[in-house]
């Protein structure tokens, strides 16, 4: 396995599918890495990481240190945001805190990957007996 930014990407992909296994690298920015470091071909064509030439593989590792924030860094500039939204005490950074969705979807229903496994609470929905 070739090491890129302290990841170890899969031999047996194609180049731009195994960098997007970097955080902060997706498809687009992987094409764009390859372009810049020389690596052409149609995107269906594009060779295999194990098919790559010593020197072809040095360049996209000192494109991606050099050009990208990725791994670390970026996950600790995500996190330092995130810290400063809670900090000073903004909407968003109240809803990161407690877990909620951010970006202002919807929550009496459909929130379940932000607040996890239901709870079932006493009391909720119809009573059996009542009439109206």
């Amino acid at each position: 396995m070739a090491r890129v930014a302290g990841v170890d990407i899969p031999d047996n992909k194609r180049v731009d599918v195994a960098l997007s296994r970097i955080y902060g690298i997706g498809r687009v920015v992987a094409l764009e890495v390859l372009a810049k470091a020389g690596i052409d071909g149609d995107v269906n064509a594009l060779p295999k990481v194990r098919e790559l030439s010593e020197q072809q593989l040095d360049r996209i590792r000192e494109l991606v240190d050099k050009e990208y924030r990725v791994e670390g860094d970026l996950r600790r500039e995500v996190n330092m945001n995130i810290r400063r939204l809670i900090d000073i005490g903004a909407y968003r950074g109240l809803r990161h805190r407690r877990g909620l969705p951010v970006r202002g979807q919807n929550t009496r229903t459909n929130a379940r990957t932000r607040k996890g496994p239901r709870r079932t609470v006493a009391g909720r929905g119809r009573r059996t007996g009542a009439k109206k």
